[in-house]
């Protein structure tokens, strides 16, 4: 909204002109995301502890995590509010693919809204069920690939693109449909599993989702595009806003999250984030980038699929306890030193991850 107001105050002043540039609108997303997320924050979880929504903690966890219980949890609610507000403010509104990963990210909150609300305010210990948690979530991410798929403007849109490889892409059709949904449902999944420590999610999500950000506008600047061999997708590039208010938000949440947390973000906050990502990652087509940037993501869900499957299988435990977090948790590594580790390996992936700009 200010994004159009300073082109129609620039018809009388130039130095309204300056609001044109990707790169101070995206900083300015990120002021402003961080600015309400640590105004709004206080009053958001004073409103969740005197409703009592508060964290259920498993019995069979681990036992430092009993005095978390009670701890307000909805706080993604919080995050969402000031992403939705900074991108509103500060991106070009006519952008399709501003409006997808935003109405994306609010839809899979909506459904952790749902999930939440069950259980922490109805009292109901299941929420939504896995059956219905994933049906929704489907739902949204097919309808998701199919307006992709039928909206696309250049080829490039629809293909898969293979880091470290110049030049290189696979066609891939009505394929891209079915990508396009494991992307989107399978990185909210991964990040729901993640978010289990004080941080552990949101740190990690706030450093893929700024490493996005370059890489759309990398993508969206045809010079810059052209010069590292990566894929010109046009228009892409007004996605930095929203990352931008992804960092900013994420930041300002992290910093009523860090450990001890006053506030979790819950399934409305997880869901939501792992969306963002995985539509991201589509929307600049560096989904295999996602899957090394996101590392960390990948290991938690994996580590659950192993045990599960093991267990089922053999009747045998791989792990101490999946997610893998709770496995160094009970293994004797205090909270925090899993945090940061968990943090220091997502930093390193991150940047191999941008070293596929230039390597190819």
């Amino acid at each position: 909204m200010l994004y159009l107001l300073t082109q129609y105050l620039a018809e009388w002043h130039s130095g309204f002109n300056v609001f044109q540039y990707l790169t101070l609108r995206a900083i300015l997303g990120v002021l402003t995301a961080l600015l309400i997320a640590l105004l709004v924050g206080p009053y958001f979880i004073r409103m969740l502890t005197v409703g009592s929504i508060g964290q259920q903690v498993r019995d069979d966890g681990p036992q430092s995590h009993l005095d978390k219980a009670g701890t307000p949890t909805m706080g993604g609610g919080l995050i969402l509010f000031a992403i939705t507000l900074a991108t509103l403010l500060w991106s070009d509104l006519f952008s399709r693919h501003v409006w997808v990963v935003l109405l994306t990210t609010l839809a899979f909150g909506a459904i952790g809204f749902v999930d939440d609300w069950r259980k922490l305010v109805k009292r109901n210990s299941k929420g939504l069920s896995a059956r219905e948690k994933y049906l929704w979530q489907s739902l949204v991410a097919i309808a998701v690939a199919i307006f992709l798929y039928t909206t696309a403007q250049v080829p490039v849109e629809t293909q898969l693109i293979i880091p470290f490889v110049k030049q290189v892409s696979l066609e891939l059709g009505l394929l891209f449909i079915v990508l396009t949904y494991f992307v989107i449902v399978g990185t909210s999944n991964a990040v729901n599993l993640t978010d289990g420590l004080d941080g552990l999610a949101v740190m990690p999500v706030v450093l893929v989702g700024g490493a996005l950000g370059i890489f759309a506008y990398a993508s969206g600047h045809i010079n810059f595009a052209t010069y590292l061999g990566i894929p010109h997708v046009p228009g892409v590039g007004e996605l930095v806003i929203f990352c931008g208010a992804l960092v900013g938000a994420g930041l300002g949440f992290l910093w009523f999250n860090t450990y001890p947390a006053q506030v979790f973000m819950g399934d409305m906050g997880a869901l939501a984030l792992g969306a963002a990502l995985g539509v991201l990652a589509v929307l600049v087509r560096q989904e295999l980038v996602l899957v090394i940037m996101g590392g960390i993501f990948v290991m938690e869900a994996v580590s659950v699929m192993l045990q599960v499957a093991s267990f089922r299988l053999t009747g045998r435990r791989i792990f101490r306890m999946a997610p893998l977090h709770h496995h160094f948790e009970l293994k004797g590594w205090p909270e925090p030193r899993v945090i940061v580790r968990f943090w220091i390996v997502t930093v390193i992936l991150v940047l191999i991850g941008l070293a596929s700009l230039k390597i190819r």
